[in-house]
């Protein structure tokens, strides 16, 4: 059989410039493999094979099963008679913690970004650097399967492990309660599943572009790292210091300015990646939230306390879904624009 067809682990440049020598297959049963699905196999095999990522996985998971022990022993305390969304027992298990240690969604605003950024910030240059590309550039494929390929795989493992992640701890949560989720506690998991593959995607694209811009792997490592020091610890202090200088000690007392700041604030956060994607979880994983803005009493008279059902809940969050998605295309369009054009030549 053919070396492009061989596992994804042996897959090199060679595979891909014997895809191209191999002639043609008469049946489609003997057809050889499309070189973007080749180079899709191999960049799989070298991020599950990568130390980084072996790291971030066990971190990862370790973070998840603390999380999920954590909101086990508080779970009874957490259950409340009056509490609208008792049902929603393994929401719970996400969200529940004791203050010793964050829950899970918050463990994955907080890891997600790294896993981005270890899994793109030497797709190029990495290349580049060890003359690799200018040779697979050299056969006859198309420049962007490169660039589509390192995005695809690294979404691939992303999802997969993230997913394996969330079932993994919905079944530990079964065997330690003896209770089934409900249909809508799946839907919303598996709903919170696919905003973290996406958030995680956003910072993945950011990586993929540094790669692109510059030459040293260590350089658009620590640029990455930056960038997400700066959202998650000092943009909200940017932010405070802001709305603290603009507020006029003359219109405290104004309430329409006030509530004009809660919403400058509130408006201002949410260009951080991390706020939307915590105001988007935590309404999936909390039936309870009902907005996300500053509510006046004539908008809470009359209102009953009770969960909203999954369809509002995915309509609150449509905005930062949105958001999040549009962040993670202009990205990639930043890094595949200039990769396309840039002039590649052999060492």
């Amino acid at each position: 059989m053919h070396e492009a067809t061989a596992k994804a682990g042996n897959v090199s440049v060679k595979s891909i410039a014997g895809w191209f020598r191999r002639p043609a297959r008469k049946t489609a049963e003997e057809a050889p493999e499309h070189p973007f699905r080749v180079l899709v196999q191999k960049e799989i095999a070298d991020q599950v094979r990568s130390w980084q990522f072996i790291i971030l996985i066990v971190l990862i998971t370790l973070t998840a099963l603390a999380s999920l022990y954590t909101a086990l022993t508080n779970l009874s305390s957490a259950i409340k008679p009056d509490d609208p969304t008792a049902s929603y027992i393994f929401l719970k298990l996400f969200t529940v913690t004791d203050g010793t240690m964050p829950s899970f969604f918050v463990f994955l605003s907080f890891l997600g970004p790294l896993l981005g950024i270890a899994l793109g910030f030497d797709a190029i240059n990495s290349e580049q650097n060890r003359g690799t590309l200018s040779r697979l550039l050299a056969q006859p494929i198309h420049r962007d399967y490169i660039i589509n390929a390192k995005f695809a795989a690294s979404l691939t493992v992303v999802t997969i492990m993230f997913f394996a992640l969330g079932i993994l701890v919905m079944g530990l949560g079964i065997l330690a309660t003896g209770i089934a989720p409900t249909p809508e506690e799946v839907a919303r998991i598996l709903l919170f599943l696919a905003v973290s593959v996406l958030y995680v995607a956003f910072w993945l694209n950011m990586s993929v572009w540094l790669s692109v811009k510059f030459r040293q792997p260590a350089t658009s490592a620590l640029t990455g790292i930056a960038v997400w020091i700066f959202f998650t610890i000092f943009y909200s202090m940017i932010i405070n210091m802001i709305i603290k200088g603009i507020n006029s000690p003359t219109l405290q007392a104004n309430p329409a300015y006030q509530l004009f700041l809660v919403k400058l604030r509130l408006g201002l956060m949410r260009l951080a990646p991390n706020a939307l994607y915590s105001e988007a979880v935590s309404t999936l994983l909390m039936p309870s939230v009902r907005s996300l803005g500053p509510l006046t009493m004539e908008q809470l008279s009359g209102a009953l306390p009770g969960p909203l059902p999954l369809g509002q809940s995915v309509l609150l969050i449509w905005p930062h879904i949105t958001a999040l998605v549009a962040g993670t295309v202009l990205w990639f369009v930043l890094a595949y624009v200039p990769f396309m054009r840039r002039e590649i030549r052999s060492r």
